[in-house]
């Protein structure tokens, strides 16, 4: 058979005539195609000492299931064996017997699609064999067999608005794609520069929805509160108009749920995923001072909603539908362009892309920092001879922050800022900090010798060469820097949010391998290299007056240009880190990755005090930089970076600091300004 590539778009896991079956639906060269895996059974871990007692439980909740010891442990070196089961229901209602008789299980909360892939290193790209069959629009391919693959894909995307009475009853959707653009609009045709496909009601606007979907086919649909607002709409007026929602492929219907907790909107349509802006910035780390979608686009693109009573949008769309239905289609569909705009302008689906492609996740998952470490680490620790635990509630001892330090409060000539680079993952990987390191270090003696353990903070300490984290890490950063030299700022964007976020995963009980003693040997050791990088700079006859996180603010004590600055940025960052690898060397055997880089030289800068006092603040100050020819002042924390003052103040600031920087008197202009 023709090994075939992919992209896996949609999973999952479902009971099938007495057993599972597992349906990827992919992007591929050839179009859209069904993958269909038989023969792949749900399976938790459960300690080997239990069986007995789960296998009462099981006949007594009539469960059929197979329990198998395994060369598998936990953490905690206890032996356990595999529970496995035919249907995913009865794999989920016997891990939860067994919880209701306090007999605790290893991994049931992964579920059967993401198990499978992650076990074959499957991260989005795939490579297949299989029975294939055409159908209308899609391939299906059975008794497929997947391994992991490198395949690029190019997806269609349709970008989909909706408009409504106060009432949730829909007047009108918009659809926006390269493959077809138009407004579906209930009402009796009129003239109108705008695509408007017409309908007598709900009813049918409801499914020329349905078939704009099976004819055009999209990949992708994206939207601004797409998911929340659009499509728990869309599911509401579906049930109450009897329409059943098929815009899945293969006409499959779709669903939609809220969670428990805080009712947010979660929706599932095989075969296509569905991205909403909003959450796609933010796991971007994008800010915005208003996540609307008039400010994000005035932003981003420097334009907005074409409606004249922006105060009052409810009252214009009504008055649109009623008197002008031409202009509502108009607005209906500048929105799906707008989304559309910033998601190109953005490269949103770029970086959801890369992001699948490194780590395993979704595209659609939002955060997704704990799921993208699971799937890279689960798979290796197996191979090690771990299980993991489930994800469980706990109370535990909070890891502290990053270092921040007392500021000096003053107006100074002439800061710089120096910074380590990627400080918290350069210290797991100098210091081999790791999960798995964790519980091979604690077998051993402390020493700098290769068969003793590295020293770590609260009692932990690592192993030198039983570890994964300091490689994964080590992999995303080359190819960060790949990604960096060819320009791929989508990629590289993604990179370094998954990597930054291991600290943050190791440092949350959310996380299935949270250890106080994980998280507090970076946080501390990120705390001892801080205030050791003091002292060497001070005894270099310079002055800190600031320290956050990975940063360091250093008065040099006078006035200097910019060469003269960079002279001394250079040779300042170059003696540190040669302090640190000779360090690392000589105390714990260790090769640093530490490195200090020399960022900014101020030539003006402002540490205030804290209001009412005379202590220095923290992350806020001011400062004055050369931009090639250019001057900039630089606000950090204060009214003018702030997002709720108004532009007159912030202009005022503005205007303040710019005089005070180049040794002017604002007496008259204050006096002025408040006349």
């Amino acid at each position: 058979m023709d090994i075939q590539q992919g992209f896996v778009l949609t999973r999952q896991a479902r009971d099938f005539s007495g057993r599972t079956q597992i349906d990827l639906w992919l992007s591929t060269p050839q179009g859209p195609t069904l993958l269909t895996i038989q023969n792949e059974k749900p399976v938790f871990f459960v300690a080997q000492s239990d069986v007995p007692a789960c296998q009462t439980i099981a006949t007594k909740e009539s469960i059929d299931c197979q329990f198998k010891p395994l060369d598998l442990a936990t953490f905690e070196q206890t032996p356990l064996a595999a529970c496995y089961t035919s249907l995913s229901r009865s794999s989920f209602g016997l891990a939860q017997a067994f919880h209701n008789e306090e007999i605790q299980t290893f991994e049931s909360d992964i579920r059967l699609a993401d198990r499978f892939l992650m076990e074959r290193f499957i991260k989005g790209s795939i490579e297949f064999t299989g029975t294939a069959v055409q159908k209308n629009q899609h391939r299906r391919v059975s008794n497929a067999k997947c391994r992991s693959g490198n395949y690029l894909p190019s997806l269609s995307v349709v970008s989909l608005d909706i408009e409504c009475s106060e009432k949730g009853v829909l007047y009108s959707i918009g659809l926006d794609s390269p493959m077809d653009s138009r407004v579906i609009m209930v009402g009796e045709p009129q003239q109108a520069d705008t695509n408007i496909q017409w309908v007598a009601n709900e009813k049918a606007l409801l499914e020329a929805m349905i078939t704009w979907f099976s004819e055009f086919d999209p990949d992708i649909i994206i939207g601004w509160n797409v998911i929340d607002f659009d499509f728990r709409l869309l599911h509401k007026r579906s049930e109450w108009n009897e329409v059943k929602l098929t815009i899945g492929r293969d006409n499959q219907p779709s669903f939609f749920r809220s969670s428990a907790q805080n009712q947010q909107g979660f929706i599932t349509i095989p075969g296509r995923v569905v991205l909403d802006g909003i959450d796609m910035l933010k796991t971007a780390t994008y800010h915005f001072r208003s996540w609307s979608l008039e400010s994000v686009s005035q932003e981003l693109l420097g334009e907005g909603k074409d409606i004249h009573n922006v105060h009052d949008r409810m009252d214009e769309i009504n008055r649109m539908f009623k008197f002008d239905k031409p202009s509502l289609a108009k607005y209906n569909l500048q929105d799906c362009v707008l989304v559309n705009r910033i998601f190109e302008h953005t490269h949103l689906l770029d970086f959801a892309i890369e992001r699948s492609r490194l780590t395993g996740v979704e595209l659609d998952r939002v955060g997704g920092s704990v799921a993208a470490f699971t799937n890279l680490y689960l798979p290796q620790i197996h191979r090690a001879g771990y299980v993991a635990p489930n994800l469980e509630p706990e109370n535990w001892i909070a890891s502290p922050g990053g270092y921040v330090m007392d500021s000096i409060p003053n107006l100074y000539d002439s800061v710089l800022v120096l910074d380590f680079k990627s400080l918290y993952p350069s210290i797991i990987r100098s210091f081999l900090i790791d999960p798995m390191g964790l519980i091979e270090g604690l077998k051993l003696e402390l020493g700098p010798a290769e068969d003793q353990a590295v020293n770590g903070f609260r009692g932990g300490q690592f192993h030198r060469s039983k570890h994964f984290l300091p490689e994964m890490i080590e992999n995303l950063w080359a190819a960060r820097d790949v990604a960096k030299k060819n320009n791929e700022k989508a990629f590289s964007q993604a990179i370094k949010i998954i990597m930054n976020s291991f600290y943050g995963v190791l440092g949350s009980s959310g996380c299935r391998f949270f250890d106080t003693r994980l998280a507090s040997s970076i946080t501390m050791r990120g705390h001892e290299i801080m205030k050791q990088t003091k002292v060497l700079i001070e005894d270099k006859g310079y002055q800190v007056i600031y320290g956050d996180t990975d940063s360091t603010f250093v008065s040099l004590n006078g006035s200097y240009d910019q060469q003269q600055a960079d002279e001394i940025g250079n040779e300042l960052v170059a003696y540190i880190n040669d302090w640190w690898t000779n360090h690392l060397k000589e105390t714990y055997n260790l090769t640093s990755i530490l490195e200090l880089e020399y960022e900014t030289h101020y030539r003006k800068f402002l540490m205030p005090t804290i209001r009412g006092s005379e202590t220095g603040s923290k992350k806020r100050y001011a400062g004055l930089i050369n931009q090639g020819d250019q001057e900039k002042i630089i606000f950090k924390g204060l009214e003018s970076a702030r997002t709720d003052w108004t532009p007159l103040a912030q202009q005022f600031q503005q205007t303040l600091y710019e005089m005070v920087f180049h040794d002017q008197d604002p007496t008259d202009y204050v006096r002025q300004f408040v006349d």
